[in-house]
């Protein structure tokens, strides 16, 4: 099981780097699969039955010890996995993630109520769809259906990268946590992977028709900006079902698919799991 991570990323494979590896007995094993960075995902692998926690945190994990381990944009200190065997042997790994410099766009031109929330009525409606975001996202149960790894959802030029900030008519906001592929209105959005259908909204302030699928684990891909979405809540999808089509929906300058991913509170990047872009900036077929 392995994520299609290519060796061209500026990050490589990491399996059992940077690990500080400590056990009780030799019945217990710890190994992962992934980049140990900032917006990082790492597949772990523990003995069948075992249980995990992160930084003093139980996780799900598989019947066959599979579990997740993700790294926000800005984390920098060190994160404590433990494993105990089913025979209560236990392994721990060190993993600290490395450093990424960022990029910074400047957006001007958009109008001013897209930028500042124009009366309480907005912000208002802005809180509560966050906390239906939140929810969508707190599924948690062992499935693995990201152990398939991913592809892109949709074929188009990437407009927008993990980590960025957006300087919005002269005013920071918060960084992007996705990637952008800017496509015409009604190109095909897929499932990168498969899951269930946790939020399908026609229509939220910001990020306009909006479709989340869970990947198990609490690991979930959202869609944003969508002209329509194809799904509804509690469908199964498999990886490359279509789920809707690219759009102008919500606060957006063009058409284009706003694709992110958490893992828990982590806000992980996408690119580090999927091929990377042609020489032309293009998603590859």
């Amino acid at each position: 099981m392995r994520f299609p991570i290519s060796p061209t990323h500026i990050f490589r494979l990491a399996l059992l780097a940077a690990l500080a590896l400590s056990s009780t007995a030799s019945l217990a094993e710890l190994r992962f699969e992934g980049a140990v960075v900032q917006g990082g995902l790492l597949v772990g692998h523990a003995l069948p039955g075992s249980k995990v926690s992160v930084d003093g945190t139980s996780i799900s994990v598989s019947g066959d010890g599979v579990f997740l381990v993700g790294f926000g944009r800005e984390d920098t200190a060190p994160v404590e996995v433990v494993a105990t065997a089913p025979d209560g042997s236990r392994v721990s790994a060190t993993l600290t993630p490395a450093v990424r410099e960022y990029d910074i766009q400047r957006i001007d031109g958009l109008p001013p109520g897209k930028v500042t929330p124009p009366n309480q009525a907005v912000i208002e409606r802005i809180r509560r769809e966050a906390g239906e975001i939140n929810a969508a996202r707190d599924r948690d149960d062992p499935r693995t259906d990201f152990a398939g790894g991913f592809i892109w959802p949709a074929k188009g030029r990437i407009s927008g990268v993990y980590g960025s900030q957006r300087i919005l008519n002269g005013q920071p906001r918060q960084p992007h946590y996705g990637v952008d592929v800017a496509a015409p209105v009604g190109t095909p959005v897929i499932a990168p992977a498969g899951g269930i259908v946790t939020f399908a909204h026609p229509d939220m302030y910001y990020s306009g028709v909006t479709v989340v699928i869970d990947h198990g684990q609490r690991l979930s891909s959202s869609f944003l900006h969508m002209s329509k979405a194809t799904v509804t809540v509690g469908q199964r999808v498999e990886q490359g079902d279509k789920i809707g089509e690219i759009g102008a929906s919500g606060r957006v300058t063009g058409p284009h698919l706003d694709w992110r991913m958490n893992w828990r509170d982590k806000r992980v990047d996408v690119a580090l799991l999927v091929p990377p872009a042609t020489e032309s900036g293009e998603t590859p077929n």
